[in-house]
Parts: structure tokens; C-alpha cells; sequence
């Protein structure tokens, strides 16, 4: 599957903006019956589609970010990715990303002089960069707590 990039166009943010609400519920009451799946009818048919409620959160997620008038990209998690990709995704510019690459913080493999990193790379580096930044800021609030520096 390759990348789907579909930009936001006002009409969708209004139909996504009528959905939302009706979608989250929905989700809410799957996961509270523990369902696995649900089912949805197909307008303008007879036809009725069971999904797993993976994909229900999925559809809720893109309808709810759409409804706030952000695009969607969608890429399977097995993708390779370049290193400007990456840079996107991480917030950060091309160059620092080759240098996480190059001292091995993030795994990569070269195709002729090219770069390419997967996708599941990336977002395992991002998730684990948030979750010890979180780590230091906490850290950092005790200290100045301790010390008294104006926070309460």
C-alpha cells in the first residue's frame, strides 16, 4: 500500500464536523460492550459491513482531525520513508535526522546513496524521545519545587 495524502477541503471539514460526535459515541459504546467489531450499513445499499473496532478508532481519528480541518496521510507502519519524510514527521530539519541516523539512534538502510528509514522506526524513536522528555521535565519540577523557585 502506498502513502494516501488527501487534503482537508472545506466541505469535508463540514461533513467530518457532523460525524464526529456521532462517530466518538459509537466507539465509546463498542469498547464498553467489549465488542470486537462493528457493523456499518453502506448507503444507497442493503449491504451491512462488520470492521474490527481498530478500524472504528481509525475512522473516528481521521474524522475527528478532519472535522478540525487537518489532512490525513495514511502509511502502512512497514513503509520507507526518506529522510526529509522523517524530518516532517519529527519536526526536525533533514540534517538532524541524518546525524540520529548516523550514530545509530534509529536504524536505516541505503539504497544506492539514498536513505531510507521505515515508518515504525521513526514513530518508535519519536514515542520514546517524548516519553523521556516527559521523564526530564518531571524531573526538572521536582527539583524547582525542592528549591523553591516560584512553582506550587
Amino acid at each position: 500500500m502506498n502513502a494516501v495524502i488527501q487534503k482537508t477541503t472545506k466541505s469535508d471539514q463540514k461533513i467530518a464536523l457532523s460525524s464526529a460526535k456521532i462517530l466518538a459515541d459509537s466507539e465509546g459504546r463498542a469498547a464498553k460492550n467489549k465488542d470486537e467489531a462493528v457493523k456499518l450499513s453502506i448507503q444507497g445499499s442493503d449491504e451491512v459491513v462488520a470492521i474490527p473496532l481498530k478500524a472504528l478508532k481509525l475512522l473516528n481519528s481521521i474524522i475527528s482531525n478532519m472535522a478540525q480541518g487537518k489532512s490525513i496521510a495514511l502509511m502502512p507502519t512497514d513503509a520507507e520513508i526518506t529522510t526529509q519524510q522523517a524530518a516532517e514527521i519529527l519536526n526536525v530539519s533533514r540534517p538532524h535526522v541524518i546525524k540520529l541516523l548516523e550514530k545509530g539512534e534509529i536504524p536505516y538502510r541505503k539504497v544506492g546513496s539514498h536513505r531510507r528509514i521505515l515508518l515504525q522506526d521513526i514513530l518508535e524513536y519519536e514515542s520514546k524521545f517524548r516519553s523521556d522528555r516527559r521523564k526530564k521535565l518531571d524531573y526538572l519540577a521536582k527539583e524547582a519545587q525542592k528549591l523553591n523557585l516560584g512553582y506550587e
